[in-house]
């Protein structure tokens, strides 16, 4: 598969004044294949060490963290030469060893001549007790799961993906208006978890791939048992599985009471939080106000949590992929909740902090708003053909903003204030806005 973060990771080894790697992303979505590919196509050797399958390694750790020391007792151990210029050398899941993640601290104080990354969970990523967090000494990345785009060329629609990248949008209208919206219906029930997408280009087949969405919702829950303090784990699992109907609700804000009969905020807000490290939650928060930075107008007391993929929200909510794929009048409900948590994931994805906003007594609502260039841009999901935009309406008046977007399958229009992007298209958000 093509990920679009290796043009990143390739300027990173390019890069004079580059420090060591962290690669940061939930478990499964392909952390240790991008490293190793990264490995394999740039470097003449690969020295990979998984930190959690083999637990000796841990002792590296164990003493001085002296990143010569380090070096020379894992050529020992490999029987190999660890070339600074031209051997990647990568500690996975470096989370496990107490001390591994300070160490990169000190390669990028005295040995930053060597190629080191690192890859690593978010749960437990600063857990360990004692363990200090290298501020300013590490160069970060966070993998996500695969974007629309990159579905595209994973199941060798790599015409279409080149279309969609020059703006080719009136010729795709004409030309495959069909095809490009059934293949974002198959992206809405596959996701872009890369063991899935690479089981449905091999089969095509939707039910193999809804299997392994099974198995990796099951793998999810039960690290949260290994992790987690045991005091947690049933919130999380509570939490986690409340998630579809919190976002079928109209306003799709949380409300602690739909996970448990009189759970109020002290009760859930730590399980939160957790799912949160772990990678597996996103919180969107309401800004009070439309201004930048929105981040200065939070209002701490509402919220909106998403998952970390749309197909594995299908699996979690136990929506047929039919449903989906044919767009029957069962799905009418969860449609735009679907398509919410697609267009957080392309946000996310192009390094974007989105927030919402609400008028009182819900007048009007944004779906999403964020930072561009100084100010603020609301936008508004559409999960059929619809240009109507009252709230956007409502919102720029209200606090003065230029520009806005509206997402649906509508066409491409630019209409000055407001702009119409096609679902398909948002990978050009940042070039249309």
């Amino acid at each position: 598969m093509k990920r679009n973060l290796m043009d990143e990771l390739d300027a990173w080894v390019q890069r004079p004044s580059r420090k060591p790697l962290l690669l940061y992303g939930a478990r499964q979505v392909g952390k240790t294949w991008l490293l190793k590919e990264l490995g394999l196509a740039r470097f003449g050797s690969l020295v990979h060490v998984d930190l959690l399958k083999e637990a000796s390694m841990r002792s590296l750790f164990r003493s001085d963290l002296d990143p010569h020391r380090i070096i020379s007792e894992l050529e020992l151990r490999r029987g190999v030469r660890i070339d600074p210029h031209d051997t990647l050398l990568v500690f996975d899941e470096i989370q496990e060893a107490p001390g591994a993640l300070t160490s990169l601290k000190y390669f990028c104080e005295d040995a930053r001549e060597y190629h080191v990354a690192a890859a690593g969970s978010y749960l437990g990523i600063e857990l360990h007790e004692g363990e200090t967090f290298p501020v300013g000494k590490v160069d970060t990345f966070t993998l996500r799961p695969l974007s629309f785009m990159e579905f595209l060329s994973a199941v060798g629609e790599d015409v279409l993906c080149d279309a969609i990248t020059e703006g080719s949008f009136e010729l795709i209208l004409s030309a495959a208006k069909d095809r490009v919206e059934r293949l974002l219906r198959q992206y809405l029930a596959i996701g872009g978890m890369p063991e899935v997408v690479s089981t449905f280009a091999a089969s095509g087949n939707h039910l193999e791939a809804r299997d392994v969405q099974l198995q990796i919702l099951a793998d999810f829950e039960a690290d949260f048992g290994k992790h987690a303090p045991a005091r947690l784990v049933e919130r999380m699992r509570l939490v986690w599985s409340s998630v579809p109907f919190q976002l079928a609700r109209e306003n799709r804000r949380f409300v602690y009471g739909a996970v448990r009969k009189g759970a109020r905020a002290k009760d859930l807000e730590e399980a939160i939080q957790w799912l949160r490290d772990y990678g597996v939650v996103t919180k969107v928060s309401l800004a009070k106000v439309l201004r930048s930075p929105l981040s200065g107008y939070v209002d701490l007391s509402a919220f909106k949590l998403y998952t970390l993929d749309t197909g594995l929200l299908c699996a979690l909510a136990d929506l047929p992929p039919a449903v989906v794929l044919d767009g029957s009048r069962l799905f009418t409900e969860f449609k735009g909740a679907l398509t919410e948590q697609y267009v957080l994931q392309e946000l996310l994805v192009q390094g974007r902090t989105p927030f919402y906003w609400s008028a009182k007594r819900a007048t009007a609502e944004v779906d999403f708003a964020i930072d561009v260039n100084a100010t603020v841009v609301p936008m508004e999901v559409k999960a059929s053909e619809s240009l109507k935009a009252k709230s956007l309406r409502v919102a720029c008046e209200k606090f003065g903003l230029e520009r806005a977007v509206r997402t649906s399958l509508s066409g491409y229009r630019d209409e000055g204030r407001l702009v119409n992007i096609p679902l398909w298209g948002l990978s050009r958000l940042g070039d249309l806005i």
